[in-house]
């Protein structure tokens, strides 16, 4: 199978008439008759960005023969100075793409051991024939490109280039069924022959299998495994929620205790009703901008749990029929959507061996054990302690911040010192939620995805994103600085940010009392914000809650971004977040600031919907004759008035009161044991489903637990908002909307009252 990796030429002559131009020309035509494509430059020009080609070529030679370096007097040359860095560039990405270096009259004795170290070559021009060198040089790029590939994807590419015909489902048969039909001619050239070809049943048995983790697959995952540090490593192809309902499945049983943080995917709720678990919550943190704090250490020791689980009278049961029973396993959000990490050390410390399993959820955290910056802020790492007895599991979304494609997710394991996993009983778990027909294009991202970060690749793309996320930060407040009194937009984080270089793990640590975080008292070193998480804060609300005069409701920022070409993560009252994965560019982040300046002119000058926002008011003609300025007051002060942001994070911290088991309530639903309750009507009723608003997407109540006071009060102001503002509805899943006579009347379908 043919990849495009060219051979890179860097040399000043490379387009002069002179000897040595001539020479390397020469070269540049043999290698091209060998059927290798090169790329020639006559200058490094900017380090950083020349050596991200590192990425797209198979080898580079360098020329030694520049004038600087013909001129060398005592001190080192400016082309050595050049070449050093060029080089450190190189390999502080890539420890074994070929590079050679290529003299004339020059020789290796004229270049540094530090340098001389790195190379795979020196090329002396004129010795020997360009087609021997080009030979040469081919032979390494091969070898080097050879090694790139993992298991699974070399696997699957040779079969793909076998052109076997197959028998077996699916049914498109390699993508010959789209060419029948015109329409499927559309999607066989938008997708493409190779995606096609290579989608695939489990029946191959030279690709392995998923389902028992063997043959390529299980080389893959044992791969992944030691460049992510772990003990076991398993693919998934169904997206986080599925390892979450793995890892639960495998350990937890009907009656047992479990312990969860209440800022936890829904993925974990559902797993608590599958598995007929008794749940007790830690609570965590929350400020008046809607972001998710930390739950305080405090809330992690033996004593506190053991209270709560006092205070749950299904817990309490079910502790007084086997007293010497341990919580069965713990989960955690690590990290919470905006970013905020814990010290895994000092849960363990605090622990103990008193919950026999802990579950990291790290959807959001894959990158994290590739960098120092992240030290003991992940689950699973190199060196990193074992518990005695707990085994430790992580469950990572490598779509999310690496380069997985949708639904790539991976489960990783540590063993204990005196416990190992039962990887066969594991997979019985496993097999439960897995598909019988898994996406190979999708097995294959998670194996791409885990090769991309072996050392020092990942490190660096890891750098990469630190690094971009730092300068976006420092970008948005030097337009702040220039604005002076004028408004503008702010990005949330510690107040002390470097003015240049690398990020200082120091200035990210949650500190108790800190203002910027409204967290209020931490545990020191216990918590850390990770740069790469950004919330941008929109005017209007501070982080205590009070609402200024004039405010501009994020949802508008968002709605307009939108419609010039910028999507982002996640949209609260006044904030919204984007993420520097290591996909994101110069470009990217440097736009959005240029759009959110736009959006301020459009807002001063008060322009008018249809003009900024065309194809809203397109769909919602209602808008035509209101201001960008006119609309953000008109939401800004339904939010003032009905002070929102402590609505919507008092109900959060309010207390939840469980009165069935959450397995039971389901059941409930499923045998039609429910009625449809209108909001009004909904204060202690009992939910058989869950209630989760978006933003932050985070259930607000589970199956079993009554509704409160304060959470019916957020639901009424929520229906009316909506009926007032179409297009920036709240989106609450669980709520039924039913339209009758012209209006939109809101239920919830909770348990049948006896």
């Amino acid at each position: 199978m043919k990849f495009r990796f060219p051979v890179v030429i860097i040399d000043e002559d490379f387009r002069s008439e002179n000897t040595s131009g001539i020479g390397i020309r020469a070269l540049a035509q043999a290698l091209e008759e060998e059927g290798m494509e090169v790329l020639g430059a006559t200058s490094y020009g900017d380090l950083s960005s020349f050596a991200q080609q590192q990425s797209r070529a198979s080898a580079f030679i360098l020329s030694i023969d520049d004038e600087e370096m013909a001129a060398e007097t005592g001190a080192e040359a400016e082309a050595v100075v050049a070449l050093r860095k060029f080089v450190e560039e190189i390999r502080f990405r890539n420890a074994d793409i070929p590079i050679f270096l290529y003299g004339e009259t020059r020789t290796s004795r004229h270049i540094p051991n530090d340098i001389l170290r790195e190379l795979h070559g020196f090329i002396h021009m004129f010795e020997d024939t360009p087609e021997f060198v080009a030979r040469y040089i081919i032979r390494e790029a091969r070898k080097y490109l050879d090694g790139l590939m993992p298991p699974f994807f070399r696997a699957l590419t040779h079969y793909a280039q076998d052109g076997s015909y197959s028998w077996h489902c699916p049914g498109h048969s390699g993508g010959v069924a789209f060419l029948k039909s015109p329409i499927g001619q559309m999607f066989h050239q938008f997708f493409g022959e190779n995606m096609l070809r290579t989608d695939v049943c489990n029946s191959v048995d030279e690709l392995g299998q998923l389902l028992d983790h063997t043959g390529p697959v299980a080389a893959s995952e044992r791969n992944a495994a030691r460049i992510f540090n772990a003990d076991h490593l398993f693919f998934v192809t169904n997206g986080t929620s599925t390892s979450n309902k793995m890892v639960w499945h495998a350990t937890v049983a009907p009656g047992d205790i479990v312990v969860v943080d209440r800022n936890c995917h829904k993925s974990i709720l559902h797993s608590i009703i599958m598995c007929g678990a008794i749940p007790v919550f830690l609570t965590p943190t929350r400020n008046h901008y809607g972001i998710i704090g930390p739950i305080p250490l405090s809330e992690f020791h033996p004593d506190s749990i053991r209270q709560k689980i006092e205070a749950n009278p299904f817990a309490r049961e079910a502790l007084a029929k086997n007293p010497d029973k341990k919580p069965r396993i713990l989960t955690l959000t690590q990290s919470t959507y905006d970013g905020v990490l814990y010290n895994v050390e000092k849960i363990k410390e605090t622990l103990g061996d008193f919950i026999d399993t802990l579950h990291f959820d790290e959807a959001w955290l894959p990158h994290a054990t590739f960098h120092d910056f992240y030290r003991e802020m992940h689950a699973i790492g190199r060196d990193r302690p074992r518990s005695q007895k707990t085994l430790v599991y992580a469950t990572q979304s490598t779509h999310k911040m690496l380069a997985g494609l949708s639904q790539a997710s991976q489960i990783l394991v540590q063993d204990s010192e005196e416990r190992q996993l039962d990887r066969h009983r594991f997979n019985e778990a496993y097999l439960m939620h897995t598909s019988t027909s898994p996406q190979y294009a999708i097995i294959a991202s998670c194996d791409i995805a885990a090769a991309m970060m072996e050392a020092p690749g990942g490190t660096a793309l890891v750098e990469e994103s630190l690094t971009e996320a730092l300068d976006f930060r420092r970008a948005m407040r030097k337009v702040d600085a220039e604005l002076g009194e004028d408004w503008w937009f702010q990005v949330w984080g510690p107040d002390h940010l470097s003015e240049d270089g690398p990020a200082e793990r120091e200035d990210w640590l949650l500190r108790s009392g800190d203002r910027w975080h409204g967290f209020g008292d931490l545990e020191e070193g216990f918590n850390l914000l990770d740069p790469i998480k950004a919330t941008i804060i929109t005017p209007g609300l501070n982080v205590d809650g009070e609402f200024a005069e004039q405010g501009i409701p994020a949802a508008i920022v968002t709605k307009y971004l939108a419609e010039h070409g910028v999507i982002v993560e996640k949209t609260g009252l006044y904030s919204f977040f984007i993420m520097f994965t290591i996909g994101i560019t110069k470009g990217r982040w440097n736009t959005l600031v240029t759009e959110l300046q736009q959006f301020k002119d459009d807002y001063d000058r008060n322009q008018p919907l249809w003009r900024v926002m065309p194809e809203f008011v397109a769909a919602r003609p209602q808008y035509e004759r209101v201001g960008l300025r006119d609309l953000c007051e008109q939401i800004h002060g339904i939010y003032r008035d009905n002070d929102v942001a402590r609505l919507t994070t008092e109900m959060y911290l309010s207390n939840m009161e469980p009165a069935l088991k959450p397995s039971k309530a389901y059941s409930k639903m499923a045998h039609r044991e429910i009625e449809r309750v209108a909001i009004d009507e909904l204060e202690n009723r009992i939910t058989a489903v869950l209630l989760t608003p978006y933003p932050p997407g985070i259930p607000l109540l589970i199956p079993g637990e009554r509704f409160n006071r304060t959470i019916v009060q957020y639901l009424q102001f929520a229906r009316d908002f909506n009926e007032r503002f179409p297009g920036f509805e709240a989106d609450i899943h669980g709520l039924v909307v039913e339209e009758n006579a012209g209006r939109k009347h809101y239920f919830v379908d909770c348990v049948q009252n006896s």
